[in-house]
């Protein structure tokens, strides 16, 4: 009888589908606005990188070397909210038991990490229009608006394979050793793709691995967001955009079987 009431139930309507996904959304940016000790570094992080080496340095090589700089210092900002807002979060939150709190709550299952994946492409296009903003101002590089424009789409959508890859490391290891673990991630990739020292700087066996980071492949469309890289761009989105599915199945697995 309980099996036949129900299958016999009414499913839920649209509108409250809707309205689900958008409350734990808000809900997710609420949460994460308010631990600002634990955003604004994500966010100034990068800045302070560039004004150092982006403005202050590499005045004297020439516009060329600030807008280049411009670009991978995006890509380098852009990986942190995506890696850190998923993987430190996800790995602390499953270990306070809130991930099963939260599925025995009557909400669409993924409402929960698209109020993260939200989160983290807002974060993303704040450091983005930071670094813009110190560029035009103090870097004295010209862009035009569509370049600008470019740019800031570029980083707002390349977090997710960054959302991926965090949720899929959050899924590994504990909380506390997550900070750590994902650190051995980011700084890295972003040195070996050619994020702080252009690729023919860096040594020959660095050059030839490099297209196995997805930072490096955010790099080349970046690049070309400012008029860096006339290459072709669809291999390098092809390659992002199967690292987040592949890191995101991977993830979601992990989590059905070990929660």
């Amino acid at each position: 009888m309980n099996t036949a009431m129900l299958s016999a139930a009414p499913a839920m309507p649209r509108g409250r589908i809707i309205g689900a996904y958008l409350q734990e959304a808000r809900s997710e940016c609420l949460r994460y606005m308010r631990a600002p000790g634990f955003m604004l570094p994500i966010m100034l992080f990068p800045g302070i990188f560039y004004l150092l080496f982006g403005v202050l340095m590499a005045k004297s090589n020439g516009a060329d070397a600030t807008r280049y700089l411009l670009a991978s210092y995006g890509v380098f900002g852009v990986m942190s909210p995506g890696l850190f807002g998923f993987g430190v979060s996800l790995a602390l939150e499953r270990d306070g038991g809130l991930l099963t709190f939260k599925r025995a709550l009557p909400m669409p299952p993924g409402a929960y990490l698209l109020g993260k994946m939200l989160m983290a492409m807002a974060a993303a296009g704040v450091v983005i229009l930071l670094l813009l903003t110190m560029a035009l101002t103090l870097g004295h590089v010209s862009l035009s608006l569509t370049q600008a424009g470019a740019l800031l789409l570029t980083g707002v959508f390349g977090v997710l394979p960054f959302c991926a890859l965090g949720m899929y490391v959050g899924t590994l290891i504990k909380g506390q050793g997550a900070p750590g673990m994902l650190q051995l991630v980011y700084l890295p990739m972003s040195f070996m793709s050619g994020l702080w020292f252009p690729l023919p700087m860096l040594p020959k066996v660095l050059q030839q691995i490099a297209p196995v980071w997805p930072s490096y492949h955010l790099d080349m469309l970046a690049l070309a967001a400012v008029g860096m890289n006339k290459g072709s761009l669809l291999g390098h989105a092809l390659v992002l955009v199967g690292l987040a599915a592949a890191f995101l199945l991977m993830a979601a697995r992990r989590l059905r079987r070990h929660g």
